[in-house]
């Protein structure tokens, strides 16, 4: 049988090698090349087009996120597996929309990795149990729901302009939205995260490791 070949792109060494020699060990895989950011993770899938690529979202310069977009864009035969430490759904929907199809947080077992692997290389999405849980909570107790597990994936777009300095009619360019959307979706953000203004907001993202 033909193995899935397998790129993993994390900022930590040590998970990095523990997926390798996890995946490695298992017949059915072979992970080819490993790196430690986004740029890297970018121009290895264009030039060795592997099967699976597992992304961290939280890489810094460039983070899984923006490297989904361009290895579908470069690599499309490459089937993206996001990789996180956070579990909130505004981040699995942002991922699958820019074509990643699959999402497991570093909480998952062993097991719920090579079945994620297994499904997506069919060409089927998966999502992980832990993440699977959250949503049916939230559709039974959605008025329960609190802090950044209540951000919606457009809430995501527009906090990733704030950070940068963007005022509310360059987010409405950027994001082909009217000017009075962009001013709900920052009024609905700020409630929804119990902050006050835009300054704290900045200082909430950092802190909290929120990739945006």
């Amino acid at each position: 049988m033909e193995k899935i070949t397998v790129l993993i792109a994390d900022d930590h060494k040590l998970i990095r090698e523990t997926w390798s020699f996890i995946l490695n060990s298992d017949a059915r895989f072979s992970v080819i090349a490993q790196c430690s950011n986004g740029e890297e993770a970018i121009e290895l899938a264009q030039k060795l087009r592997p099967k699976i690529a597992l992304l961290d979202i939280n890489m810094t310069p460039i983070n899984g996120i923006e490297a989904t977009e361009q290895i579908r864009k470069f690599s499309p035969s490459t089937k993206i597996i996001g990789v996180s430490m956070h579990s909130q759904p505004a981040y699995v929907k942002k991922l699958l929309k820019l074509g990643a199809m699959g999402y497991v947080t570093k909480n998952s077992p062993q097991q719920e990795m090579f079945e994620a692997i297994l499904e997506v290389n069919e060409g089927k999405r998966f999502i992980c149990s832990e993440v699977k849980t959250i949503l049916s909570e939230q559709i039974f107790e959605d008025e329960n729901a609190t802090g950044a597990n209540t951000l919606s994936s457009r809430d995501l777009d527009v906090i990733k302009y704030i950070k940068q300095g963007l005022s509310s009619k360059e987010i409405s360019t950027e994001l082909s939205i009217s000017l009075k959307t962009v001013e709900v979706h920052r009024h609905n953000i700020l409630k929804k995260l119990n902050l006050k203004n835009s300054a704290a907001l900045v200082n909430y993202i950092n802190a909290s490791g929120l990739v945006i």
